[in-house]
Parts: structure tokens; C-alpha cells; sequence
């Protein structure tokens, strides 16, 4: 796929402020799924919590509203704010993944782009990124590389909702993930990552720029971010060859 950079995508002057309930919300948020705080467990009190972030209890308790719309927590009457599993998980099996270590992938590598442009999605690209035919989503192209330089480790490949489009004037000099940047900038949060992983061939300019013959088996990692709302924000489309990437993943039994 060939891309050419666009100079059609508007760009807000600045990006819209943060509500502080959604910074609260997030930071929560972020230590639920890293497993700071375990299901069953009880989260401090509303006072705590105002003084810890420095804010008032009216912020606190819509930040507790926006987890409990997110099924991330709940409030029993004596009991206080209560951890839940999270949703979209069987009920005797939980898939323990941090969207967090997401982000420590993109922390640890660097995004080399090649091409930013605004593009109307063909069949071959609905079938690729499980969007919806004729849409039209930014698309940004490069690699990635590790910290310590050299060849990189992956081809990768962004589809953001056009409607934070104006996030790619910041790209270029942006480093780590972009769903963050995206829901600092638009006040969105992201609670679920669907991922996909398929077997391809690295072929063409993909193969040469990742240092491997045409031809050589690869692995195609799809991730689909949503919002609350179920609406999609980004996906992207990461191309590994096999012998660098390998995949792990921790499944614990939960009691009812």
C-alpha cells in the first residue's frame, strides 16, 4: 500500500481542555488495570481520594460515576467503591492483560513515519482493519524501532476515527502510543483493546526495510481500540516477523 502525505486535515489551534474528572477517572482507571487494586478489593474513600488528587469530592464521585459506567468498579450501600471483574470476561475464567503493557510497548520503541494522509477506505482495506467500506480515517505509516536503534522491529500501521484527525499535525513529533495523546487531546477513554493476530508473508518494501528475505513468514497483530460508547477510536496493524515477536498471555480462574 502506497500513501501520500495530505495537507487536507483541519488542525485545531489548540487542543481542548481535559475535564479533571476524566485525568482522575483515567489515573484510577490505569492502576484497576495494572492490578494495584484487585477485584473484590475496596478503593479508598471519597475523602481520600480528594486529597490525594488535590480536588473536591464532587470531582472524585464523577470520576467513580464515569468507572461504574465503564463496569470497572461498583458502589454497594456499606461497602463502599468495589473493584469488578472486568466486562466482556467469561465468568469463571479472567484473561489477565493490562492495556498497560500496550503502552510500555510503544514507550519502549520509536514510531519512524513515513506517510500521514486522510484516505477513503477500499474492500482490500475494509477486509484488512474490520472498518466499514467507503469510510474515510487518517492513516499514518512507518516502522518501529527498539530504543537501541537499528533495523526496526516492525512495520506498523494507524487508522484513527476521523474525527481526531487533527491529532496528525502532532504526530511527527510525538513519541510512544497515540491512544493516549488521543484521549488527552478529545477527553475520550479508551476501555477495551479487541486484538487479532494472523500469519502472513513480509513481501516488497516491508521485507527489505525489516531486514528479512521476501517471502519469510510474519505475523499480522490487529488491535481495535474503543471508547465506553463501543466506539471505535484507532486500530492498528503491526507486522512482526515471526522469529521477533512472541506473544504471552496469563489466564487465572476466578470464583463467582
Amino acid at each position: 500500500m502506497s500513501l501520500k502525505p495530505s495537507e487536507d486535515v483541519e488542525m485545531p489551534t489548540s487542543p481542548p481542555p481535559r475535564p479533571l474528572y476524566m485525568q482522575v477517572a483515567t489515573a484510577i482507571k490505569d492502576e484497576l488495570l495494572a492490578g494495584i487494586h484487585p477485584v473484590g478489593a475496596v478503593l479508598p474513600s471519597e475523602g481520600e481520594l480528594a486529597k490525594r488528587f488535590s480536588v473536591s469530592r464532587h470531582t472524585v464521585r464523577e470520576s467513580l460515576r464515569r468507572l461504574r459506567e465503564e463496569r470497572l468498579v461498583a458502589s454497594k450501600q456499606g461497602a463502599g467503591t468495589v473493584v469488578l471483574v472486568p466486562p466482556s470476561v467469561a465468568p469463571e475464567i479472567q484473561q489477565v492483560m493490562s492495556i498497560g503493557g500496550l503502552l510500555a510497548f510503544a514507550n519502549d520503541t520509536r514510531l519512524g513515519i513515513q506517510h500521514i494522509s486522510m484516505l477513503t477506505l477500499d474492500d482490500e482495506l475494509v477486509a484488512r482493519t474490520g472498518l466499514g467500506v467507503a469510510e474515510e480515517w487518517l492513516v499514518v505509516t512507518g516502522f518501529r524501532y527498539s530504543s537501541e536503534g537499528g533495523s526496526p522491529c516492525c512495520c506498523t500501521e494507524y487508522y484513527i476515527n476521523r474525527n481526531y484527525a487533527s491529532v496528525g499535525r502532532i504526530l511527527p513529533r510525538h513519541q510512544g502510543a497515540i491512544f493516549p495523546l488521543l484521549e488527552d487531546m478529545f477527553g475520550l477513554s479508551v476501555v477495551e483493546v479487541e486484538q487479532q493476530i494472523s500469519a502472513c508473508l513480509a513481501s516488497g518494501e516491508m521485507a527489505a526495510k525489516l531486514c528479512v528475505d521476501a517471502g519469510t513468514a510474519a505475523l499480522e497483530v490487529r488491535r481495535t481500540y474503543k471508547t465506553v460508547e463501543s466506539e471505535v477510536v484507532q486500530v492498528t496493524i503491526n507486522t512482526h516477523p515471526a522469529s521477533r515477536f512472541q506473544h504471552a498471555m496469563t489466564m487465572r480462574r476466578v470464583k463467582a
